[in-house]
């Protein structure tokens, strides 16, 4: 066996020819292939059994817990491709307005693989569509879970916890958790005007003027070139009755964009 491959190996091993290894040499073979393809698992399975069969329990042991760790990780690999198959088929439901069809297979991608990103994504957004926010707070707490520097899975948990807190819809006292969930967006994402405005009015609405005021001046340093987030720092300011601020900011408006208007001309 000189020159024999890996492959020729396990094949003389495991599916002996017109001259049969016997065990003894049978084991000594594929302790030979396992030596450099310690990943062969149909050999490492055989080689358990051979131990067992010649009452070599302790090395059978050994060999069978490696061949079910083995298994566990091709499972789970498995499970993790057939999940996203399962959540791509969703996809495409949900781009073809078919959301109970979409929903049934993101579900589908959950129990094979319970941390697919994709169908936890878009059941969240799926059952926020349909106002079953509960729903939507179990699979978006579960998404932030597994991706916690995702800013739009903190974005999208927290619009769910504004909706909650409407008397409405829930008994929950959720605002509190919303709003830390839109600055634990804004820390990943500064730049996240989205965030930065929906913040700014759910602090308005609390009386939590200084955070609103720290949040738009944070998007006007962060967005310099957006004029969206000098009127909102503007509109707060006056909310407040800061006006002489709110006088400052128009002017750094309008000197900004004179500036970016001369260099356009030029």
């Amino acid at each position: 066996m000189d020159d024999t491959t890996s492959s020729e190996q396990s094949r003389a091993a495991v599916d002996p020819g017109d001259q049969p290894l016997n065990p003894d040499e049978e084991i000594v073979e594929i302790e030979k292939l396992l030596a450099a393809e310690p990943d062969d698992f149909q050999a490492r399975c055989r080689l358990g059994e051979l131990y067992f069969s010649k009452g070599r329990l302790d090395d059978a042991l050994v060999e069978v817990k490696k061949s079910i760790e083995m298994a566990e990780g091709i499972r789970a690999e498995m499970n993790r491709s057939l999940a996203m198959y399962y959540s791509n088929l969703g996809t495409i439901y949900a781009t073809k307005n078919m959301a109970d069809e979409a929903e049934a297979e993101f579900k589908r991608a959950l129990d094979v693989f319970p941390h697919d990103v994709l169908a936890l994504f878009n059941l969240g957004r799926l059952c926020a569509d349909k106002k079953k926010y509960m729903d939507a707070k179990g699979f978006y707490e579960r998404l932030v879970e597994i991706t916690p520097d995702d800013p739009m899975a903190w974005y999208n948990l927290a619009g769910v916890y504004v909706e909650l807190d409407n008397p409405q819809v829930s008994d929950y006292n959720t605002i509190d958790a919303a709003i830390q969930c839109y600055l634990r967006t804004l820390e990943l994402d500064p730049k996240h005007l989205e965030g930065s405005f929906k913040l700014m009015e759910l602090a308005l609405n609390h009386k939590k003027s200084d955070l609103a005021i720290k949040v738009m001046e944070d998007a006007v340093e962060h967005n310099a070139d957006e004029p969206l987030a000098y009127y909102n720092l503007i509109s707060v300011y006056d909310k407040c009755k800061m006006f002489e601020q709110a006088e400052q900011a128009r002017q750094r408006l309008k000197e900004r964009f004179a500036k970016r208007s001369k260099t356009s001309a030029s």
